[in-house]
């Protein structure tokens, strides 16, 4: 196999002039334009080269390989009238696997592209993204970013203009009409010269209307114009090129003489298609439809980190598109109503004194002002000028080293916000969470103990090891890791023999810094091991012993980059103690109150004594709510021994290295009963010992109301970490560190009522005892909710992710690995017989490492991403997309069991190494594939044992 070239430098600064100076002028009605890679600007190693035939043009250039990642960039320059585009880039990937560039334009947010392998180098392909572009030049850079996997060779890029059906109207009444559907005039409103009727049920299972469309290879939006008198959400089946793809969903309207819109996106390779909407045996139909446009799904304009319609929104902030000159997809608006907010997650290198530059308009004709808030502390306002047009202002926020939150609130007058950018912010991780520790593999240290061999096998410490093996430490022995940056503070994961009572034992674990004894960590297994069957017991006779591992903090002092750290078993009766990991990383100081906070210590709180602080905190909880202020838990450790109520409160710690929260007895955590709560900067540390779910508590739980936040908690010894439920609406959690509990880590809940606009963000979850992250609809859905950029690492039990029922939920850019038993990655799923599916629900740039597992209670083995029709069909959309599956335990993709799969896509999965098949089908229904590619599997690239209807797209291989 031939690696993409390396050559020289020589040609670079000529190339670049070249480029420059040949731009090429596109009109967006104007055919193909090509636009060679040699002529581009050339920089971080990429060169030109030409000992790969086939290429267009004088060359290809290559020099994408590891040695320059992070580095190597080809740069093409163009100018073009405004319109959307499809930009087509040629490349040649002989690896055989996916490897993925970064993609950006005019230097703004950047987009992971993937492309598929190849035959061999000496055979081209394509890919292609489409993105709307402003009149003028353009700078189109396609770089090796230190989170792609590069080793590609690039030939050109082809700026392909939107096709005449894009955005085109096709009327229904000019259809090929059958089975009883026939053009009709009775209820106003439509477009063209009439709408098509005719899907009442004595048509059902026959009337149909069919578009004929052309397009460009992609993904295209269909969206359909269409009528629903009948009061309740009806469905037709949607076929594409005579194969059905999915049932779709149209909402009921105000009457007949109301139109509404459906859009379905599929992909569809370049040409001519027929597009039918059909009243089959399975829809019930009733619905008159009126016209479909055809719309490429398009990146948006070039944009920056701060786009606020990116952020999180709640209170009646929402994203709109009508006012002109907005960057990106849109901006927000809705701030009239009291409340309505938008928070952005901010990354900065430093503590200290920020500027925020917010991008608005406002030509209401007098100031508005937006209350700023950064992590949860009150900041000042921002006055927001009339005048014309979008104009700018600054403000100045204090922000932390590492992740933070900053938002600006409504309270009254609306305006209109595009933009919120901070100076000298840093870029967030692009998969799972950005942390504030850099994690150490024992096993990749330096060790005089034992390297415990990779296994998966359940109830081996193995299983549950982090990377599946760890390093096994007997008296005088010790494992050694050097730090690459600054720390002062340590966590180490470990395990230790249990006591013959199953009650626990503890041992010491010595700290070395260059030699040098820093001091003694004592280790416990009192919240480890358990026994018997689910839900387990602390009983060492029932015997089925697993959950082996816990996990200890220390603040260590300053150690420079470069220390030496070393963990050594000097001592103790311990037989061993097993090591999986170190994070490390520097703790700030201890925060100070905010200003006019009241101190739980002023209410009787006492710190660091064993006393009972419920009441006292309770007392100040209450006195700070009804005087609104804000309320600080400074540092110390308070045990409380149940539960503290909050509402319309904002509490705040010293930080959670700094405060804890200590429960007793299984009890402790916070219940929420009211909205507008704040909860950060503090650790809550259960008690709890085994999974006891009527006998013990969550750590943060309750109903959450509107504009509530949770920032900046450490939970560990509990028996779920969050618990959200019925009544929430617009809860953002950030930067939540959850850890050894015996149940979910969050859980995301409705049954008495929905559960709508939670978003956990940032945030990180290791050993859990139940699905790392899980939204369950049990009676009533959870709306729109969202698991977006965190990180889960060794759920014990259960799911990384598991999403069941619901309406219009995603899980995007998070990173899991190393699940251990009756498991997947993520499972989408209708076990436990939650409410239906419905709406969209997005999995999105997900990457999952070692993931899936045996099903102990079936036989069964899970794949890493798992849909799986339990009690319910699962009809309603799911978009699969940007999906990386590495070394998956049996299958990479799963469809499975009782009842029917449809109106699922793929698009963009990339599995390398499964253990069984790349893809196994076992359901009834439907789905679509494109650009997925299947390497390594044991068993072979698909099995599909039920004759699962495959509507396959272009750009796949391996299946």
């Amino acid at each position: 196999m031939k690696t993409p070239r390396r050559r020289g430098r020589r040609l670079v600064t000529l190339l670049a002039l070249t480029a420059l100076a040949l731009s090429p002028v596109v009109d967006a009605s104007a055919a193909t334009t090509r636009v060679e890679a040699e002529r581009a600007a050339l920089s971080g190693g990429a060169v030109t080269a030409t000992d790969h035939p086939g290429y267009s043009g004088t060359g290809f250039v290559g020099g994408f390989t590891d040695g320059n990642r992070g580095n190597a960039r080809a740069t093409f320059q163009t100018t073009v009238t405004a319109g959307t585009y499809s930009l087509v880039l040629g490349y040649a990937n002989g690896t055989g696997s996916t490897r993925t560039l970064t993609l950006t334009v005019d230097g703004g947010a950047a987009r992971q592209i993937s492309l598929p392998a190849t035959a061999n180098w000496d055979t081209w392909g394509t890919s292609g993204t489409s993105v709307a572009l402003g009149a003028g030049s353009h700078s189109i850079a396609y770089t090796f970013g230190t989170a792609d996997n590069g080793n590609v060779n690039i030939d050109y890029l082809d700026l392909v203009p939107a096709t005449p059906d894009s955005g085109s109207l096709k009327e229904a009444e000019n259809a090929a009409l059958s089975g009883g559907a026939v053009v009709a005039t009775d209820h106003p409103g439509y477009t063209g010269s009439g709408f098509v009727g005719g899907y009442t049920d004595a048509n059902k299972g026959s009337a149909r209307t069919t578009f004929q469309v052309t397009t460009r290879s992609g993904d295209q939006s269909l969206d359909l114009r269409y009528a629903n008198g009948t009061g309740t959400a009806m469905t037709l089946s949607l076929h594409v090129d005579g194969t059905r793809l999915r049932q779709v969903s149209l909402p009921a309207t105000a009457n007949w003489d109301t139109w509404g819109t459906a859009s379905e996106t599929v992909a569809l390779s370049a040409g001519s298609h027929s597009v039918a909407y059909a009243f089959d045996a399975t829809d019930s139909g009733n619905v008159n439809l009126d016209s479909l446009a055809v719309n490429p799904v398009v990146v948006a304009p070039p944009a920056g980190p701060g786009e606020a319609e990116s952020a999180f929104l709640s209170g009646g902030a929402t994203v709109a598109t009508s006012t002109s000159g907005f960057s990106g997809s849109g901006y927000v608006t809705g701030f009239g109503t009291n409340g309505a907010r938008v928070v952005r997650t901010v990354a900065m290198p430093a503590a200290g004194t920020a500027t925020a530059t917010i991008r608005f308009a406002n030509s209401s004709g007098a100031s508005r002002t937006l209350a700023v808030s950064a992590n949860g502390r009150d900041a000042g306002t921002a006055t927001l000028t009339s005048g014309t047009g979008w104009r700018t202002t600054a403000v100045s926020v204090p922000l932390r080293a590492g992740v933070n939150t900053l938002a600006l609130t409504g309270n009254g007058g609306d305006v209109l916000v595009d933009s919120v950018l901070v100076a000298n912010e840093t870029a967030l991780a692009n998969r799972g969470a950005t942390v504030p520790y850099t994690q150490y593999e024992a096993e990749a240290g330096s060790t005089t103990g034992t390297v415990l061999a990779a296994d998966r096998t359940f109830k081996t410490v193995q299983s549950e090891s982090s990377g599946r093996r760890a390093v096994r430490l007997t008296t005088g022995q010790s494992v050694s890791v050097t730090l690459t940056k600054p720390a002062n503070a340590i966590v180490v994961r470990y395990s230790i023999p249990d006591s013959a009572d199953g009650a626990g034992q503890t041992a010491p674990l010595a700290v070395y810094a260059n030699g040098t004894k820093k001091q003694d960590l004592t280790l416990t297994s009192a919240y480890s091991w358990v026994y018997g069957a689910y839900p387990y017991t602390n009983n060492p006779g029932e015997g089925n012993a697993h959950h082996f591992y816990d996990e200890t903090r220390a603040i260590v002092g300053d150690l420079p980059a470069g220390t030496v750290l070393k963990l050594q078993k000097d001592s103790g009766s311990a037989a061993y103690v097993d090591v999986d990991l170190i994070d490390a990383e520097v703790a700030p100081a201890a925060a100070t109150a905010p200003a006019g906070a009241l101190n739980v210590t002023a209410y009787g709180a006492v710190p660091n004594n064993g006393s009972d602080a419920t009441a006292a905190i309770r007392s100040a909880v209450s006195a700070a709510s009804a005087q609104n202020k804000p309320l600080f838990i400074p540092a110390g450790t308070f045990r409380i021994t149940a539960a503290i109520s909050v509402a319309n409160v904002k509490i705040f710690g010293a930080g959670p290295w700094h405060t804890v929260v200590q429960g007793t007895a299984n009890r402790g955590g916070f219940f929420a009963n009211g909205g507008n709560v704040t909860i950060a900067d503090l650790a809550i540390h259960g008690d709890v010992r085994s999974r006891l779910d009527n006998a013990s508590d969550t750590g943060i739980e309750g109903n959450f109301g509107t504009g509530s936040l949770l920032q900046d908690i450490w939970i560990e010894h509990t028996k779920t970490g969050m618990w959200p439920d019925s009544g929430t609406n617009g809860l953002y959690a950030v930067g939540i560190r959850v850890r050894d509990t015996f149940a979910d880590g969050v859980n995301i809940h409705a049954k008495d009522g929905p559960t709508t606009n939670v978003r956990i963000d940032q945030s990180s979850f290791r050993n859990t005892g139940d699905d790392a992250l899980a939204m369950f609809s049990e009676g009533q859905p959870v709306v729109n909710g969202a698991y977006t950029h965190n990180t889960v690492q060794v759920p014990l039990l259960a799911n990384g992710i598991g999403i069941y029922g619901g309406t219009g939920n995603r899980a995007d850019n998070n990173l899991i690995s190393d699940t251990v038993t009756a498991s997947a990655g993520i499972a989408i799923s209708t076990r436990f017989n939650p409410t239906p599916f419905t709406g969209t629900t997005y999995v999105r740039q997900n990457t999952l490492i070692r993931t899936g597992g045996h099903e102990p209670n079936w036989d069964a083995r899970l794949g890493a991403l798992w849909i799986y029709a339990d009690t319910k069909d699962i009809t309603a959309p799911v978009v699969v997309s940007d999906m990386t599956i590495t070394d998956s335990t049996y299958q990479g993709l799963l469809l499975s069991y009782q009842k029917t799969i449809s109106g699922i896509s793929f698009d963009r999965v990339a599995i390398s190494g499964a253990g069984t098949y790349g893809i196994e089908l076992n359901a009834a229904g439907s789905a679509s594939i494109s650009n997925t590619t299947v390497s390594g599997a044991a068993s072979g690239g698909l099995l599909n044992s039920t004759g699962y209807t495959l509507t396959r797209g272009s750009g796949n291989s391996g299946f």
